[in-house]
């Protein structure tokens, strides 16, 4: 089982390597059969089909934490990320303080499972798009 601070900085560390798309980095933190759950229940078994996915829907994303929750089970540690994020639409103006959760599953050193809420679409970022005239 992972131990609850190191899972923290695991996922802070995974994080951050998305961000800067280090994508090969980052994929070394997570199991061979990981879910990547995104809203809408668009689901992935990798980052470069989520980062696939999220190409068309803004131009940059950061994560700004707030909190961490950790809960320690038997088997495996849950690390929940609150904050809010902030970044470029499509259209280049700038956004931030939207909301997001996101919830880590880690058995071991690897992360097995990751939720990810937030507001994108409630804030209107995702409606900016460089082709509305």
């Amino acid at each position: 089982m992972a131990e609850p601070a190191p899972a923290v900085a695991r996922v802070k560390e995974f994080l951050r390597l998305v961000e800067a798309r280090k994508l090969d980095e980052a994929a070394m933190y997570l199991a061979p059969d990981v879910t990547i759950t995104f809203p809408g229940g668009r689901r992935f078994s990798s980052l470069d089909q989520q980062v696939a996915s999220s190409a068309g829907r803004f131009r940059s994303v950061r994560k700004a934490f707030e909190t961490f929750d950790v809960v320690a089970g038997d088997d495996a540690v849950v690390v929940y990320a609150f904050g809010t994020l902030e970044g470029e639409a499509l259209d280049g103006s700038p956004f931030a303080g939207v909301r997001f959760i996101d919830r880590f599953v880690l058995v071991g050193d690897h992360i097995v499972d990751q939720n990810v809420w937030n507001d994108m679409a409630e804030s209107n970022v995702l409606e900016r798009r460089d082709d509305v005239e």
